[in-house]
């Protein structure tokens, strides 16, 4: 029976929050059952390009430290705004968020190289929060009871708490400036005067991840559906009607 409720409420989550979650976890108990070595797993673009290590691009962003409080709090975060964001703005666009997924992780992967970064989980974690708190800029936060804020000011209250326990900003400051090109080019540019949509997702993607499409009773929006609205069909069916009553008086 508790396997039974388990497993529904794991199936309850969406998928692309449920396959992320999974992967890291996984990830960390491999390395704690020592299975693989976290040397294994880190970004190395030498050993990527030479030695044929293409796994490395997926597993910098699954490993977030040894079981301890650090981790659990990461995957506190990563859980609940991954969630928070597949079913808010992108619920029913499941290959939209996949598209953020790689779009993020490709310019992390980028500046990586750059800024000598060997594990960018938590960077991917902070690009989350930001986008989920720029598209919630309402609602108000609470700070382990101490500190109320908007939502917006969550990744600088994550940011001076990081500081605080020592670690490096570069990790924080990365996942931020993704976050914020994301959020740029997908919710402020097309709104612009001469802007226009630049990440588009491709086909595959949506035949994969969104189910929607393929289920005869879900019903498209108008901006949706092929060749937008139906604006023909507005403006005819008054004049139909009222052809039909003018038939009826004769």
């Amino acid at each position: 029976m508790a396997f039974q409720t388990f497993r529904q409420e794991y199936l309850q989550i969406p998928i692309v929050t449920r396959m992320y979650t999974t992967a890291c976890v996984l990830t960390t108990v491999a390395v704690h059952l020592d299975l693989v070595s976290p040397f294994q797993l880190y970004f190395n673009p030498t050993l990527i390009v030479k030695h044929y290590q293409v796994w490395r691009l997926a597993t910098t962003f699954l490993f977030f430290g040894t079981i301890s409080f650090s981790f659990l709090f990461n995957m506190i975060f990563t859980y609940r705004y991954c969630r928070m964001l597949e079913e808010g703005s992108f619920r029913t666009r499941s290959a939209d968020f996949v598209m953020m997924f790689l779009f993020g992780g490709f310019l992390m992967i980028i500046a990586a190289v750059f800024v000598n970064l060997l594990f960018l989980g938590q960077a991917f974690t902070i690009m989350l929060v930001y986008v989920w708190s720029r598209r919630n800029p309402s609602i108000r936060m609470n700070f382990f009871g101490l500190l109320n804020f908007q939502a917006p000011y969550l990744p600088w209250v994550l940011l001076s708490f990081s500081v605080i326990l020592g670690n490096t900003i570069w990790v924080d400051l990365m996942g931020m400036m993704v976050g914020h090109i994301y959020y740029f080019l997908e919710d402020v540019f097309p709104n612009q005067r001469n802007g226009c949509k630049l990440l588009v997702t491709p086909q595959f993607l949506k035949r994969i991840f969104d189910e929607n499409e393929h289920n005869p009773e879900y019903e498209a929006l108008p901006e949706d559906r092929p060749g937008g609205f139906n604006w023909g069909e507005r403006l005819n069916r008054p004049v139909n009607a009222q052809a039909q009553e003018n038939n009826n008086a004769q």
